[in-house]
C-alpha cells in the first residue's frame, strides 16, 4: 500500500523532473522513439525479424493487419504450414539462431540439445520458484532468469559460442520457469494442490509445457 509519503513526494518527482518540450525539438530528440507524425525512428538494422505495421498506398502511410516476418519468413506459415506440414517451435528458433530452416538431421540434432539443457539446477526450483512466488508469471521468469545466472562459471563472458550455449539454455529452461511459477501461483494463492512434472526428454518444448502445467501431464495431439 501506498502512504502519503510517497503520494506527496511523487508530485514533487513529477514537477523537478519534467523535461520542457522545446529542449526535444532544439536537441532534435526522438520522444519515445516516434517523429512528430508519429512513425518510428530507425534505432538499428537486423535481419532477424521484421514488424510490419503500415504500408504505402496510393502515397498514403496505412495502417494494416500486423505482419511478423522471422528471416524473410512470414510467422504466419509457421502456423499453418504447408498442407499436413507444420513447422515446431524447435525449428523457428533454430531458423532465428542460425539464419536457415535445419534440415532432419540438423533439427533432430536440436532438439536433443534443448533436452539435455532443460534440468533446472539442483534446488533451484525449491529455492527461488517457489521460495519467492510471484502472482505475475512474467515477474517470476525474469526472477528465476537472473537467478540462474548465480548458477554460470561463464556469465561475464562475450565469446559468441558461450553466449550462444546460454541462449539455448535459456530457451530450454524458460517454458519450465514459467509452469512452475505458475505452479507455484497455483499452490500458494489458489490453495490448489502442488504438483510438479520433471520434463520429459522425449518431448518437445510444447509438450513438455503442456505436460508440466496439467496435474494429470495429459495433452491432445491437437494442442
Amino acid at each position: 500500500m501506498v502512504d502519503d509519503y510517497f503520494i506527496k513526494q511523487a508530485a514533487l518527482c513529477s514537477t523537478q523532473d519534467e523535461t520542457p518540450t522545446e529542449l526535444y525539438e532544439k536537441y532534435d530528440v526522438k520522444k519515445g522513439l516516434r517523429d512528430k507524425d508519429g512513425k518510428g525512428v530507425v534505432t538499428g538494422l537486423t535481419h532477424i525479424s521484421r514488424v510490419d505495421g503500415f504500408e504505402m498506398i496510393n502515397g498514403v502511410r496505412t495502417p494494416i493487419e500486423g505482419r511478423l516476418i522471422y528471416r524473410g519468413y512470414d510467422i504466419k506459415d509457421f502456423i499453418i504450414g504447408h498442407g499436413e506440414r507444420k513447422f515446431s517451435f524447435e525449428e523457428a528458433t533454430y531458423l532465428l539462431l542460425f539464419g536457415e530452416l535445419p534440415t532432419t538431421s540438423q533439427l533432430e540434432e536440436f532438439k536433443e540439445i534443448i533436452a539435455n539443457h532443460r534440468e533446472l539446477p539442483t534446488t533451484f526450483l525449491r529455492g527461488v520458484i517457489l521460495k519467492a512466488h510471484s502472482k505475475d508469471i512474467m515477474n517470476s521468469m525474469t526472477k528465476s532468469v537472473l537467478s540462474l545466472g548465480a548458477y554460470d562459471d561463464y556469465i561475464g563472458s562475450n565469446e559468441i559460442p558461450v553466449v550462444l550455449k546460454q541462449c539455448i539454455s535459456l530457451i530450454s529452461v524458460m517454458p519450465m520457469l514459467a509452469a512452475y511459477g505458475y505452479q507455484a501461483y497455483r499452490y500458494y494463492d489458489l490453495n490448489d494442490s502442488l504438483i510438479i512434472h520433471r520434463p520429459d526428454p522425449k518431448l518437445s518444448v510444447a509438450e513438455n509445457l503442456l505436460m508440466t502445467l496439467r496435474q494429470d501431464g495429459k495433452f491432445t495431439e491437437l494442442e
